[in-house]
């Protein structure tokens, strides 16, 4: 799976995006977050808080309970707002 980072979670992470084998348990994108956290240093900080996430499973607006199943790209990014 492709996941792209966006804003201050691309810096947090120390790349705008990376290919991985999700690990079989990581099911819905809470847990592949929950992975990426305890992966790194990176990870630790980008994904502190849950609260502060919002995902997009191709090109989708999705919540954290999404399953991962069939995703081919999920873009994680800090809420924005528009104006």
């Amino acid at each position: 799976m492709r996941i792209l980072y966006f804003a201050w979670v691309r810096e947090r992470m120390g790349r705008a995006h990376e290919d991985i084998a999700v690990p079989a348990d990581v099911r819905t994108v809470r847990d592949l977050i929950g992975w990426l956290r305890e992966r790194d240093e990176g990870g630790r900080l980008a994904f502190a808080d849950t609260r502060m996430i919002r995902a997009a499973a191709d090109q989708e607006h999705v919540g954290l309970d999404h399953p991962l199943a069939g995703v081919r790209e999920l873009a994680l990014f800090p809420p924005v707002t528009g104006g």
